[in-house]
Parts: C-alpha cells; structure tokens; sequence
C-alpha cells in the first residue's frame, strides 16, 4: 500500500515559494488533503517532486523501511 501522505513533519513554508520545504505542497493543497479522494492526492504526489527541484527546493529522500 502506498503512503496517502507526502508530509515528512518538516512544516514551514518557504516565503518565495509558498511551497512547504518539508513535501512541496502549497497551503491550500494541505488545508485541502484531508478532503482529497486518493486518485487526487497521488496526483499531488506525483508532481512534488519536479516542483521542488523547480523551486530550487530539496527534495526529500525516501524513507527506508524498518526491518522488521
């Protein structure tokens, strides 16, 4: 199963951008998340990572699995 979130807990959005330089999304992307059907927030998802290198921003590395 896919992670239905991009938020990695680094919430501050960068004044230039307005894009959070914790997962790319803008303001009202976040404020909206919780409302999204899955379909539309993969579609979010899919584009943050572009976005951010567009930005000038970093872009997150993945989180590894834990092995269990």
């Amino acid at each position: 199963m896919e992670k239905e979130t991009p938020c990695i807990a680094v919430c501050f959005i960068d004044p230039t951008t307005s894009l959070c330089m914790g997962c790319g999304r803008t303001l009202p992307e976040i404020a909206q998340w919780h409302k999204m059907d899955s379909a539309a927030r993969h579609a979010v998802m899919a584009v943050l990572p572009k976005r951010m290198i567009d930005a000038g921003l970093s872009v997150p590395a993945p989180k590894r699995k834990a092995n269990s």
